[in-house]
Protein backbone atom coordinates (compact mmCIF):
# COMPACT_ATOMS: atom_id res chain seq x y z
CA UNK A 1 0.00 0.00 0.00
CA UNK A 2 1.56 3.43 -0.97
CA UNK A 3 -0.34 5.56 0.93
CA UNK A 4 -0.49 3.95 4.59
CA UNK A 5 1.60 6.60 6.56
CA UNK A 6 -0.92 9.35 5.53
CA UNK A 7 -4.49 6.86 6.11
CA UNK A 8 -2.52 5.96 9.58
CA UNK A 9 -2.50 10.10 10.64
CA UNK A 10 -6.34 10.03 9.60
CA UNK A 11 -7.30 7.03 11.69
CA UNK A 12 -5.34 8.39 15.30
CA UNK A 13 -6.70 11.76 14.51
CA UNK A 14 -9.95 10.10 14.53
CA UNK A 15 -9.18 8.25 17.48
CA UNK A 16 -7.76 10.72 19.23
CA UNK A 17 -11.00 13.76 18.56
CA UNK A 18 -13.18 10.30 19.48
CA UNK A 19 -11.63 10.05 22.32
CA UNK A 20 -11.28 13.88 23.79
CA UNK A 21 -14.88 14.15 22.69
CA UNK A 22 -15.89 11.31 25.56
CA UNK A 23 -13.07 13.13 28.39
CA UNK A 24 -13.92 16.29 27.24
CA UNK A 25 -17.64 16.00 27.00
CA UNK A 26 -18.27 17.31 23.72
CA UNK A 27 -21.43 17.55 21.76
CA UNK A 28 -20.38 18.40 18.24
CA UNK A 29 -23.23 19.23 15.94
CA UNK A 30 -24.70 16.32 13.08
CA UNK A 31 -23.37 18.99 11.06
CA UNK A 32 -19.82 18.74 12.24
CA UNK A 33 -19.62 15.01 12.45
CA UNK A 34 -20.78 14.49 9.03
CA UNK A 35 -18.25 17.17 7.89
CA UNK A 36 -15.45 15.20 9.70
CA UNK A 37 -16.72 12.06 8.58
CA UNK A 38 -17.10 12.80 5.09
CA UNK A 39 -13.38 14.42 4.96
CA UNK A 40 -11.90 10.96 6.41
CA UNK A 41 -13.61 8.83 4.56
CA UNK A 42 -13.22 10.96 1.01
CA UNK A 43 -9.42 11.46 1.60
CA UNK A 44 -8.95 7.61 2.57
CA UNK A 45 -11.23 6.56 -0.58
CA UNK A 46 -8.90 8.91 -3.00
CA UNK A 47 -5.72 7.37 -1.51
CA UNK A 48 -6.69 3.68 -1.91
CA UNK A 49 -8.22 4.18 -5.33
CA UNK A 50 -5.04 5.59 -6.77
CA UNK A 51 -2.87 3.03 -5.01
CA UNK A 52 -0.90 0.16 -6.85
CA UNK A 53 -2.68 -2.08 -4.40
CA UNK A 54 -5.95 -3.37 -4.31
CA UNK A 55 -7.57 -5.91 -2.65
CA UNK A 56 -8.38 -8.91 -4.55
CA UNK A 57 -11.85 -9.60 -3.36
CA UNK A 58 -12.71 -6.27 -4.40
CA UNK A 59 -11.04 -6.55 -7.77
CA UNK A 60 -11.88 -10.23 -8.73
CA UNK A 61 -14.92 -10.60 -7.13
CA UNK A 62 -17.28 -7.44 -7.15
CA UNK A 63 -15.99 -6.05 -9.98
CA UNK A 64 -16.90 -9.05 -12.06
CA UNK A 65 -20.36 -9.08 -10.12
CA UNK A 66 -20.76 -5.52 -11.58
CA UNK A 67 -19.77 -6.26 -15.53
CA UNK A 68 -21.69 -9.65 -14.59
CA UNK A 69 -24.77 -7.25 -14.93
CA UNK A 70 -23.40 -5.11 -17.61
CA UNK A 71 -23.86 -8.81 -19.64
CA UNK A 72 -26.98 -9.44 -18.58
CA UNK A 73 -25.82 -12.34 -16.04
CA UNK A 74 -26.47 -13.32 -12.85
CA UNK A 75 -23.77 -11.83 -10.46
CA UNK A 76 -22.83 -15.14 -8.59
CA UNK A 77 -22.52 -17.17 -12.11
CA UNK A 78 -20.98 -14.35 -13.99
CA UNK A 79 -18.68 -14.32 -11.45
CA UNK A 80 -17.67 -17.50 -10.76
CA UNK A 81 -19.15 -18.05 -7.24
CA UNK A 82 -16.57 -14.45 -6.58
CA UNK A 83 -19.84 -12.43 -5.47
CA UNK A 84 -21.95 -14.51 -3.02
CA UNK A 85 -25.45 -12.62 -2.63
CA UNK A 86 -28.07 -11.11 -4.30
CA UNK A 87 -28.03 -8.66 -7.57
CA UNK A 88 -29.19 -5.80 -5.14
CA UNK A 89 -25.55 -4.42 -4.73
CA UNK A 90 -23.98 -5.39 -8.19
CA UNK A 91 -26.70 -3.64 -10.19
CA UNK A 92 -25.71 -0.38 -8.42
CA UNK A 93 -21.90 -1.49 -9.42
CA UNK A 94 -23.00 -2.24 -13.26
CA UNK A 95 -24.91 1.47 -13.24
CA UNK A 96 -21.69 2.61 -12.20
CA UNK A 97 -19.31 1.19 -14.27
CA UNK A 98 -21.49 1.70 -17.43
CA UNK A 99 -21.62 5.23 -16.71
CA UNK A 100 -17.71 5.43 -17.09
CA UNK A 101 -16.54 5.75 -13.12
CA UNK A 102 -13.09 4.20 -12.86
CA UNK A 103 -13.59 1.18 -10.94
CA UNK A 104 -11.27 1.83 -8.33
CA UNK A 105 -13.44 4.59 -7.52
CA UNK A 106 -17.16 3.45 -8.60
CA UNK A 107 -16.87 0.29 -6.16
CA UNK A 108 -15.52 2.40 -3.40
CA UNK A 109 -18.18 5.38 -3.77
CA UNK A 110 -21.18 2.47 -2.76
CA UNK A 111 -19.66 1.81 0.54
CA UNK A 112 -18.23 5.40 1.51
CA UNK A 113 -21.94 6.80 1.06
CA UNK A 114 -23.58 3.81 3.03
CA UNK A 115 -21.25 4.68 5.86
CA UNK A 116 -21.51 8.67 5.76
CA UNK A 117 -25.44 7.53 6.07
CA UNK A 118 -24.49 6.02 8.98
CA UNK A 119 -23.45 8.91 10.99
CA UNK A 120 -26.64 10.12 11.80
CA UNK A 121 -28.30 6.41 11.79
CA UNK A 122 -25.72 5.66 14.92
CA UNK A 123 -26.95 9.34 16.86
CA UNK A 124 -30.67 8.51 16.15
CA UNK A 125 -29.96 4.59 17.73
CA UNK A 126 -28.45 6.69 20.53
CA UNK A 127 -31.00 8.84 21.10
CA UNK A 128 -30.93 11.21 23.99
CA UNK A 129 -28.27 13.47 25.54
CA UNK A 130 -25.59 11.57 23.98
CA UNK A 131 -26.16 11.34 20.21
CA UNK A 132 -24.62 13.93 18.86
CA UNK A 133 -21.48 12.73 20.40
CA UNK A 134 -22.34 8.86 19.28
CA UNK A 135 -22.66 10.14 15.89
CA UNK A 136 -19.19 12.02 16.02
CA UNK A 137 -17.40 8.99 17.50
CA UNK A 138 -18.87 6.73 14.77
CA UNK A 139 -17.40 9.04 11.91
CA UNK A 140 -14.26 8.89 13.77
CA UNK A 141 -14.06 5.35 14.02
CA UNK A 142 -11.44 3.47 12.10
CA UNK A 143 -11.82 0.15 11.54
CA UNK A 144 -15.39 1.63 9.88
CA UNK A 145 -13.27 4.16 7.68
CA UNK A 146 -10.46 1.22 7.24
CA UNK A 147 -13.96 -1.37 5.95
CA UNK A 148 -15.49 1.57 3.63
CA UNK A 149 -12.81 3.39 2.33
CA UNK A 150 -10.03 1.35 1.92
CA UNK A 151 -11.50 -2.49 1.02
CA UNK A 152 -14.83 -1.51 0.16
CA UNK A 153 -16.67 -4.14 1.56
CA UNK A 154 -20.00 -3.77 1.53
CA UNK A 155 -20.78 -4.26 5.23
CA UNK A 156 -21.58 -0.66 5.36
CA UNK A 157 -24.68 -1.15 3.19
CA UNK A 158 -25.90 -3.96 4.90
CA UNK A 159 -25.48 -2.03 8.22
CA UNK A 160 -27.22 1.42 6.60
CA UNK A 161 -30.40 -0.56 6.48
CA UNK A 162 -29.93 -2.81 9.17
CA UNK A 163 -29.38 0.18 11.60
CA UNK A 164 -32.20 1.87 9.84
CA UNK A 165 -34.76 -0.71 10.68
CA UNK A 166 -33.83 -0.35 14.30
CA UNK A 167 -34.58 3.07 14.05
CA UNK A 168 -37.93 3.01 12.55
CA UNK A 169 -38.80 0.04 14.46
CA UNK A 170 -38.16 1.74 18.03
CA UNK A 171 -39.91 5.07 16.56
CA UNK A 172 -40.36 8.10 18.99
CA UNK A 173 -39.94 8.42 22.53
CA UNK A 174 -37.43 6.98 24.87
CA UNK A 175 -34.63 5.29 23.44
CA UNK A 176 -34.47 3.03 26.31
CA UNK A 177 -36.63 0.01 25.80
CA UNK A 178 -37.16 -3.27 27.56
CA UNK A 179 -36.27 -6.30 25.31
CA UNK A 180 -38.68 -9.36 26.32
CA UNK A 181 -40.82 -7.47 28.67
CA UNK A 182 -42.71 -10.67 29.69
CA UNK A 183 -39.89 -12.64 30.37
CA UNK A 184 -41.96 -16.48 30.24
CA UNK A 185 -39.41 -17.96 32.30
CA UNK A 186 -40.08 -15.79 35.65
CA UNK A 187 -44.09 -16.20 34.62
CA UNK A 188 -43.53 -19.92 35.26
CA UNK A 189 -41.50 -20.28 37.65
CA UNK A 190 -43.95 -17.79 40.18
CA UNK A 191 -47.02 -20.41 39.04
CA UNK A 192 -45.19 -23.34 39.56
CA UNK A 193 -44.29 -22.02 43.09
CA UNK A 194 -47.75 -20.85 43.79
CA UNK A 195 -49.76 -23.75 42.33
CA UNK A 196 -47.00 -26.77 41.77
CA UNK A 197 -46.65 -28.92 38.59
CA UNK A 198 -49.95 -30.08 38.18
CA UNK A 199 -51.74 -26.81 39.03
CA UNK A 200 -49.54 -24.61 37.10
CA UNK A 201 -49.73 -26.52 33.49
CA UNK A 202 -53.90 -26.77 34.16
CA UNK A 203 -53.61 -22.76 35.05
CA UNK A 204 -50.95 -22.04 31.96
CA UNK A 205 -52.96 -23.98 29.51
CA UNK A 206 -56.46 -22.23 30.58
CA UNK A 207 -54.45 -18.84 30.22
CA UNK A 208 -53.20 -19.80 26.66
CA UNK A 209 -56.05 -18.71 24.62
CA UNK A 210 -57.19 -15.55 26.72
CA UNK A 211 -53.28 -14.53 26.13
CA UNK A 212 -53.03 -14.93 22.75
CA UNK A 213 -55.94 -13.10 21.98
CA UNK A 214 -55.02 -10.38 23.97
CA UNK A 215 -51.63 -10.39 22.64
CA UNK A 216 -52.85 -10.36 19.16
CA UNK A 217 -55.81 -7.82 19.49
CA UNK A 218 -55.51 -4.37 17.50
CA UNK A 219 -54.62 -1.07 19.39
CA UNK A 220 -55.84 1.95 19.06
CA UNK A 221 -53.06 3.12 17.25
CA UNK A 222 -52.89 -0.04 15.72
CA UNK A 223 -52.22 1.33 12.38
CA UNK A 224 -49.17 3.93 13.44
CA UNK A 225 -47.76 0.84 14.93
CA UNK A 226 -48.19 -1.82 11.82
CA UNK A 227 -46.77 1.29 9.86
CA UNK A 228 -43.66 1.48 11.57
CA UNK A 229 -43.42 -2.55 11.43
CA UNK A 230 -44.02 -2.68 8.03
CA UNK A 231 -41.05 -0.25 7.09
CA UNK A 232 -38.27 -2.05 9.34
CA UNK A 233 -39.19 -5.12 7.95
CA UNK A 234 -38.58 -3.40 4.18
CA UNK A 235 -35.36 -2.07 5.32
CA UNK A 236 -34.23 -5.30 7.20
CA UNK A 237 -34.88 -7.29 4.18
CA UNK A 238 -32.60 -4.92 2.18
CA UNK A 239 -30.02 -5.39 4.64
CA UNK A 240 -29.98 -9.02 3.85
CA UNK A 241 -30.23 -8.67 0.28
CA UNK A 242 -26.34 -6.81 0.27
CA UNK A 243 -24.99 -9.92 2.63
CA UNK A 244 -26.68 -12.93 4.80
CA UNK A 245 -25.45 -12.06 8.04
CA UNK A 246 -28.03 -9.55 8.79
CA UNK A 247 -30.26 -12.04 9.69
CA UNK A 248 -28.70 -11.71 13.39
CA UNK A 249 -30.47 -8.24 13.31
CA UNK A 250 -33.77 -9.28 12.99
CA UNK A 251 -34.38 -10.35 16.77
CA UNK A 252 -33.61 -7.14 18.14
CA UNK A 253 -35.69 -4.91 15.36
CA UNK A 254 -38.65 -7.37 16.58
CA UNK A 255 -38.29 -6.89 20.18
CA UNK A 256 -38.27 -3.01 19.85
CA UNK A 257 -41.92 -3.41 17.91
CA UNK A 258 -44.38 -2.95 21.16
CA UNK A 259 -46.92 -6.01 19.63
CA UNK A 260 -46.92 -9.49 18.65
CA UNK A 261 -48.88 -8.07 15.05
CA UNK A 262 -46.38 -5.50 14.56
CA UNK A 263 -43.76 -8.13 15.64
CA UNK A 264 -45.26 -10.89 12.50
CA UNK A 265 -46.07 -8.28 10.24
CA UNK A 266 -42.37 -7.02 10.32
CA UNK A 267 -41.04 -10.81 9.78
CA UNK A 268 -43.43 -11.00 7.04
CA UNK A 269 -41.58 -7.97 5.39
CA UNK A 270 -38.51 -8.76 5.93
CA UNK A 271 -39.09 -11.48 2.91
CA UNK A 272 -40.55 -9.21 0.66
CA UNK A 273 -36.86 -7.50 -0.77
CA UNK A 274 -35.30 -10.72 -0.97
CA UNK A 275 -37.84 -12.53 -2.74
CA UNK A 276 -38.01 -9.24 -5.31
CA UNK A 277 -34.65 -9.73 -6.16
CA UNK A 278 -34.65 -13.56 -7.03
CA UNK A 279 -38.11 -13.18 -9.03
CA UNK A 280 -37.49 -10.03 -10.74
CA UNK A 281 -33.62 -11.35 -12.15
CA UNK A 282 -35.55 -12.70 -15.56
CA UNK A 283 -36.53 -8.83 -16.25
CA UNK A 284 -33.87 -7.26 -15.44
CA UNK A 285 -30.79 -10.03 -16.49
CA UNK A 286 -30.91 -12.43 -19.12
CA UNK A 287 -30.98 -15.25 -16.59
CA UNK A 288 -32.85 -18.75 -16.58
CA UNK A 289 -35.03 -20.61 -13.83
CA UNK A 290 -31.97 -23.04 -13.80
CA UNK A 291 -29.29 -20.13 -13.70
CA UNK A 292 -31.30 -18.59 -10.58
CA UNK A 293 -31.69 -22.03 -8.83
CA UNK A 294 -27.76 -22.24 -9.37
CA UNK A 295 -26.87 -19.02 -8.18
CA UNK A 296 -29.29 -19.68 -4.90
CA UNK A 297 -27.11 -23.12 -4.15
CA UNK A 298 -23.98 -21.43 -4.98
CA UNK A 299 -25.36 -18.35 -2.10
CA UNK A 300 -25.97 -21.16 0.35
CA UNK A 301 -22.71 -23.03 -0.16
CA UNK A 302 -20.23 -21.59 2.28
CA UNK A 303 -16.82 -23.13 1.71
CA UNK A 304 -15.27 -24.15 5.35
CA UNK A 305 -12.36 -22.05 4.97
CA UNK A 306 -10.57 -21.10 8.21
CA UNK A 307 -7.43 -19.98 9.94
CA UNK A 308 -7.84 -16.30 9.79
CA UNK A 309 -9.03 -15.63 13.01
CA UNK A 310 -9.82 -16.36 16.85
CA UNK A 311 -8.96 -20.09 17.79
CA UNK A 312 -8.70 -21.95 14.64
CA UNK A 313 -5.22 -20.36 13.16
CA UNK A 314 -3.53 -22.19 15.72
CA UNK A 315 -4.67 -25.45 14.55
CA UNK A 316 -3.98 -24.14 10.90
CA UNK A 317 -0.55 -22.64 11.33
CA UNK A 318 -1.61 -19.26 10.77
CA UNK A 319 -2.71 -19.97 7.14
CA UNK A 320 -6.26 -20.34 5.35
CA UNK A 321 -7.37 -24.05 5.30
CA UNK A 322 -10.26 -26.00 4.31
CA UNK A 323 -10.77 -27.90 7.52
CA UNK A 324 -14.54 -28.68 7.74
CA UNK A 325 -14.16 -30.49 11.18
CA UNK A 326 -12.89 -26.79 12.13
CA UNK A 327 -15.82 -24.88 10.65
CA UNK A 328 -18.58 -27.62 11.76
CA UNK A 329 -17.26 -27.22 15.48
CA UNK A 330 -17.43 -23.28 15.02
CA UNK A 331 -20.77 -23.26 13.56
CA UNK A 332 -22.50 -25.42 16.24
CA UNK A 333 -20.43 -23.37 18.65
CA UNK A 334 -22.05 -20.20 17.39
CA UNK A 335 -25.33 -21.66 17.93
CA UNK A 336 -25.19 -22.72 21.12
CA UNK A 337 -22.96 -19.78 22.48
CA UNK A 338 -26.03 -17.13 21.02
CA UNK A 339 -28.68 -19.03 21.75
CA UNK A 340 -26.94 -18.87 25.59
CA UNK A 341 -26.87 -15.44 24.93
CA UNK A 342 -30.04 -15.15 24.12
CA UNK A 343 -31.17 -16.08 27.08
CA UNK A 344 -28.97 -13.95 29.74
CA UNK A 345 -30.14 -11.10 27.86
CA UNK A 346 -33.23 -11.96 27.57
CA UNK A 347 -34.81 -8.79 29.65
CA UNK A 348 -32.02 -6.55 28.19
CA UNK A 349 -32.77 -3.37 25.91
CA UNK A 350 -32.96 -4.96 21.99
CA UNK A 351 -29.77 -3.05 21.27
CA UNK A 352 -28.24 -4.72 23.85
CA UNK A 353 -29.03 -8.17 22.65
CA UNK A 354 -27.95 -7.21 19.22
CA UNK A 355 -24.54 -5.85 20.41
CA UNK A 356 -24.23 -8.67 22.70
CA UNK A 357 -24.93 -11.54 19.98
CA UNK A 358 -22.55 -9.86 17.54
CA UNK A 359 -20.17 -9.82 19.66
CA UNK A 360 -20.25 -13.25 21.13
CA UNK A 361 -20.68 -14.41 17.61
CA UNK A 362 -16.74 -12.42 16.93
CA UNK A 363 -15.76 -14.25 19.89
CA UNK A 364 -16.51 -17.87 18.72
CA UNK A 365 -16.65 -17.81 14.87
CA UNK A 366 -14.12 -20.35 13.42
CA UNK A 367 -13.71 -18.09 10.10
CA UNK A 368 -13.84 -14.22 9.81
CA UNK A 369 -12.63 -11.18 7.70
CA UNK A 370 -11.42 -8.27 9.15
CA UNK A 371 -14.58 -6.38 7.77
CA UNK A 372 -17.08 -8.41 10.69
CA UNK A 373 -15.78 -6.63 13.02
CA UNK A 374 -17.84 -3.67 11.45
CA UNK A 375 -20.86 -5.54 12.42
CA UNK A 376 -20.94 -4.34 15.93
CA UNK A 377 -19.71 -0.83 15.65
CA UNK A 378 -23.07 1.28 15.25
CA UNK A 379 -24.61 -1.02 18.15
CA UNK A 380 -21.70 -0.45 20.34
CA UNK A 381 -20.49 3.05 19.54
CA UNK A 382 -24.60 4.09 20.20
CA UNK A 383 -24.68 2.43 23.55
CA UNK A 384 -20.63 2.08 24.74
CA UNK A 385 -19.77 -0.33 27.47
CA UNK A 386 -16.74 -0.18 29.78
CA UNK A 387 -14.99 -2.21 27.32
CA UNK A 388 -16.10 -0.96 24.56
CA UNK A 389 -13.14 1.75 23.32
CA UNK A 390 -10.76 -1.30 24.39
CA UNK A 391 -12.35 -3.33 21.69
CA UNK A 392 -12.80 -0.72 19.08
CA UNK A 393 -9.07 0.09 19.48
CA UNK A 394 -7.93 -3.60 19.91
CA UNK A 395 -9.95 -4.65 16.56
CA UNK A 396 -8.68 -1.50 14.68
CA UNK A 397 -4.56 -2.35 15.26
CA UNK A 398 -5.01 -5.27 14.88
CA UNK A 399 -7.08 -4.73 11.29
CA UNK A 400 -5.04 -1.71 10.71
CA UNK A 401 -1.93 -3.72 10.30
CA UNK A 402 -3.85 -6.47 7.98
CA UNK A 403 -4.61 -3.17 5.86
CA UNK A 404 -1.60 -0.70 6.11
CA UNK A 405 1.05 -2.84 7.10
CA UNK A 406 1.05 -6.22 5.49
CA UNK A 407 0.77 -4.89 2.13
CA UNK A 408 3.57 -3.08 1.86
CA UNK A 409 5.57 -6.49 1.19
CA UNK A 410 5.95 -9.52 -1.04
CA UNK A 411 3.66 -12.45 -1.20
CA UNK A 412 6.30 -13.94 0.57
CA UNK A 413 6.28 -11.96 3.42
CA UNK A 414 2.55 -11.06 3.52
CA UNK A 415 2.21 -15.23 4.12
CA UNK A 416 4.69 -15.21 7.15
CA UNK A 417 3.18 -11.95 8.60
CA UNK A 418 -0.06 -13.56 7.83
CA UNK A 419 0.48 -16.74 9.78
CA UNK A 420 1.66 -14.42 13.21
CA UNK A 421 -0.97 -11.96 12.73
CA UNK A 422 -3.99 -14.49 12.38
CA UNK A 423 -2.82 -15.70 15.59
CA UNK A 424 -2.27 -13.02 17.60
CA UNK A 425 -6.09 -12.34 17.01
CA UNK A 426 -6.36 -14.87 19.81
CA UNK A 427 -5.45 -11.82 22.24
CA UNK A 428 -8.50 -10.08 21.48
CA UNK A 429 -11.57 -12.44 22.18
CA UNK A 430 -11.40 -11.90 25.97
CA UNK A 431 -11.58 -8.24 24.77
CA UNK A 432 -14.62 -8.50 23.05
CA UNK A 433 -15.78 -10.78 25.56
CA UNK A 434 -15.43 -8.34 28.15
CA UNK A 435 -16.80 -5.58 26.07
CA UNK A 436 -20.46 -7.43 26.09
CA UNK A 437 -23.16 -5.35 27.87
CA UNK A 438 -22.58 -7.50 31.13
CA UNK A 439 -24.19 -4.68 32.90
CA UNK A 440 -27.30 -3.96 31.23
CA UNK A 441 -28.57 -7.83 30.97
CA UNK A 442 -31.74 -6.19 32.78
CA UNK A 443 -33.35 -3.01 30.72
CA UNK A 444 -33.11 0.07 33.43
CA UNK A 445 -36.38 1.02 31.36
CA UNK A 446 -39.87 0.64 33.14
CA UNK A 447 -41.33 -2.91 32.26
CA UNK A 448 -44.76 -1.25 33.34
CA UNK A 449 -45.52 0.52 30.40
CA UNK A 450 -48.24 1.07 28.03
CA UNK A 451 -46.52 -0.98 25.18
CA UNK A 452 -45.46 -3.82 27.78
CA UNK A 453 -47.17 -7.15 26.13
CA UNK A 454 -47.74 -8.25 29.56
CA UNK A 455 -50.59 -6.04 29.91
CA UNK A 456 -52.35 -7.00 27.30
CA UNK A 457 -53.40 -5.04 24.15
CA UNK A 458 -55.31 -2.00 24.61
CA UNK A 459 -58.42 -2.99 21.99
CA UNK A 460 -59.91 -0.87 19.20
CA UNK A 461 -63.02 1.13 20.89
Amino acid sequence: MDYAIPTGIILVTGVVLALAAQWKGWRPSLLTALIVGIVFRVVVMATSAIDTWQPVDFVESFKPAGEAVLRGQDPVIGSEGGWHFLPMIPYVYGLLLWLGIPWEWGGRLVTVVADIILIPLVGRLAGGATASLRAFQYACNPLVILVASVHGQVEPVALVFGVAAFVVARGPGDPDRPGLRNDPVAYVRERVSALGFGGAVRDLAADARPMLARALAPRQDDRVVLRRALFAGLLMGLALCAKSWPIWLIPGMLLLLPTVRARVTAFVAVGIAPVFFVVTEPLFLDASLAEIIQALRTIGDIRPIVGEWGYTPWFTGGDWALRPDLATFGTNLIYVTLLLVAFLWRRADPVDVTTALLLAFMVVTPRLGAQYLMWFMPFLVARPTRFAWPAILGVSLWSGYGYLYMTQFDTTTWWHLHSLWSRASVVLLPVLALALPWERRVSRAPADGPDNPARGSVPVS
